[in-house]
């Protein structure tokens, strides 16, 4: 069980920042949203990595209702990358979004990238969220562009999470935590398992950093001071994974 033990947000007198970042697939806000809405807000996040944000009819009004109400803005992403989104405190000051596409294989759904870079004091971050393929080969080649991705942003330090919809074994994970760093594997804090919620028995859901940024805890915020039992089995059908980073201050 976790403890209250995973560090808050802070800037550092160096100009670097201890930064909450929290994956969280909300299967399309179908679920008790007021629990959800519980559950982001008791994590304290900087950034929130959402997955299956609602994409159809009123989109930007029902994910704007969410960010309201766990005290938070839209980012970027949504119906405009076809699920995923991002949210952020106002403590992020917003340097660019983008939301990327991926090529559509025919018969399956569309799948994208919500990316945006962001500053927290005198560190900058690229972030990106992914919800990726249930078919092996699409998802595979879709963790190749997210690497492609987050190289192109011109940012030395990133953070990438998400719904994989796969375990640690697969090959794809394996190609996403050889380049980048497991957050779950480097500073394990919490619980592990992310799906499904009312019996959480796998690993499907991350969060990755690049080298250079400091992982000081990861994992499912079980037994977090606000975060029920309840509300998370209420809120969606995924387990949520929160971590709290430390982002060197960039370079002058």
């Amino acid at each position: 069980m976790a403890s209250d033990a995973l560090p808050n947000s802070r800037t550092e007198p160096d100009g670097s920042a201890v930064v909450r970042v929290l994956s969280y697939n909300i299967r399309s806000m179908r679920d008790d949203t007021a629990a959800l809405a519980r559950v982001i807000s008791a994590c304290a996040p900087d950034l929130v990595l959402i997955q299956e944000a609602p994409r159809f009819f009123r989109w930007r009004k029902k994910l704007a209702r969410l960010a309201r109400a766990a005290d938070l803005v839209i980012l970027s992403g949504g119906g405009s990358a076809a699920g995923p989104a991002l949210l952020c405190s106002l403590r992020a000051t917003v340097e660019r979004t983008e939301d990327v596409l991926l090529p559509l294989t025919p018969g399956l759904h569309r799948r994208g990238f919500a990316t945006a870079v962001v500053r927290f004091g005198g560190a900058r971050i690229g972030v990106l969220s992914c919800h990726l393929s249930l078919q092996t080969d699409e998802r595979y080649a879709q963790g190749g562009l997210l690497l492609d991705r987050l190289a192109g942003m011109g940012v030395p330090h990133a953070v990438a999470g998400g719904d994989l919809n796969e375990r640690p074994g697969g090959r794809t994970f394996k190609r996403l935590a050889g380049a980048l760093q497991d957050g779950w594997a480097v500073a394990p804090w919490g619980g592990e398992y992310t799906s499904e919620a009312g019996t959480p028995r796998q690993r499907i859901d991350a969060l990755f950093a690049t080298e250079g940024v400091e992982v000081l805890g990861c994992g499912v915020p079980l037994g977090l001071p606000g975060v029920s039992g309840d509300d998370l089995r209420a809120a969606t059908d995924h387990l949520p994974v929160l971590a709290a980073l430390r982002v060197p201050a960039a370079t002058p």
